[in-house]
């Protein structure tokens, strides 16, 4: 594999909870903005909350009502992208907002005018899960209205067939107009191709999944792009607009949620998550490459890391060790010392707000950076 190099972000642009953009998004974190909400009023239907659900889980049932939610930030305009306005409608939302987000990105960038050759042009997007709103549709449409009439055929075999047709069509109808030309829009991994189809960009583009660390994983691979000549330039980023009910399901059952609807990362109060959704795309290019185009450089990445815990006690076990691994790795590849004075001033976690993920990466952090005063104060946030 190639050296690593330094990669510089010459530009961004992002669409989160309580911010239409990438500017409004810092002066948020600046000004310490919670832009948690209960859920908005057509978004999950309120017949599955029970706030006393969390002492026996079960799957129809979400005891936390509170989260992350993109709502008028989010509009799409389709001829734009010189798509169909029929199409939208029935497509994920994923993939729509991945794209105009990446555009923007691009015009934050300098626009397309100032992009090298299309066919050295990447998208690497990190998409945590492929539950989407379109797929749930669609599952529903295809075998849920069947598997309810043979259930129906079975328990009322006196009921006519052309009754329970009727009722099929009328489950099928509350979900909208069939739109066959939608249907690229639900494949899930096309989230990274619909945006160099429709941004005409030739490089390599794919999608990626590693769960929370999506959006660093595409990172991570983009600068692997860029390292290895393959790429001029890469959109990186990450993609998340579905509050599908099944997906809440899932971190209910698995207790993750926070029963009290709090996030408090590393507090000795910490009792789970909550879900959000948004989308963040950073235009990379060689550190070289920029500074000889004269692009505006707003941070410099120096090195990456990737690696696994092994073997744990249960697939929910964070280990220490894995994370450990992957940071060495990181400042290895930048040629730093990560207990040298001065060496840091600021650490993002991933603040896991359960008390086994954040105990696991306290040690970690304690293990590379090191306790020794003489080395300065580190600030540690997460935005969550």
């Amino acid at each position: 594999m190639a050296e690593p190099i330094e990669v510089a972000i010459v530009g961004m642009a992002a669409v989160f909870p309580g911010a239409p953009d990438a500017p409004t998004y810092w002066r948020n974190i600046v000004g310490r903005l919670d832009a948690i909400s209960a859920v908005p009023e057509g978004r999950l239907d309120p017949a599955y909350h029970d706030p006393e659900g969390w002492r026996s889980p079960a799957s129809d049932r979400i005891y936390a009502w509170r989260g992350g939610f993109v709502d008028d930030p989010a509009a799409f305009d389709p001829l734009r992208f010189g798509m169909m306005p029929m199409a939208v409608p029935h497509a994920e939302p994923d993939q729509l907002m991945a794209l105009q987000i990446a555009a923007d990105a691009i015009e934050d960038a300098g626009g397309a005018a100032r992009l090298p050759d299309r066919d050295r042009v990447g998208v690497v997007l990190g998409r945590g899960g492929y539950l989407g709103a379109g797929v749930v549709r669609l599952e529903q449409r295809v075998r849920t209205a069947r598997q309810l009439v043979a259930v129906l055929e079975q328990l009322l075999p006196e009921v006519e067939r052309e009754r329970l047709e009727e009722v099929r069509r009328a489950f099928t109808n509350q979900l909208g107009p069939e739109q066959p030309e939608a249907a690229i829009g639900l494949v899930p991994n096309l989230a990274a191709s619909r945006i160099a189809n429709r941004l005409d960009l030739c490089g390599p583009a794919y999608t990626v999944d590693a769960a929370c660390a999506s959006s660093l994983i595409a990172v991570d691979h983009a600068v692997r792009e860029l390292s290895s000549g393959r790429c001029d330039l890469v959109l990186a980023g990450g993609v998340h607009h579905s509050h599908d009910i099944t997906l809440w399901s899932v971190f209910s059952q698995l207790r993750a949620l926070s029963p009290s609807e709090c996030i408090r990362p590393f507090s000795r109060h910490a009792d789970g998550v909550l879900i959000g959704e948004g989308t963040g795309v950073v235009v990379l290019k060689r550190l070289d490459d920029a500074l000889r185009d004269g692009d505006r450089v707003y941070a410099v990445v120096r090195g990456t890391g990737v690696a696994g815990d092994g073997r744990a006690t249960t697939l929910m076990a964070p280990q220490s060790g894995g994370q450990v691994l992957a940071i060495r790795q990181a400042w290895q590849a930048a040629g730093l010392d990560p207990q040298a004075p001065g060496a840091v001033g600021l650490i993002e976690a991933h603040g896991t707000a359960t008390p086994a993920g954040d105990d696991a990466e306290l040690s970690t952090l304690q293990e590379v950076f090191g306790e020794d005063p003489a080395a300065g104060i580190i600030g540690l946030g997460s935005v969550k």
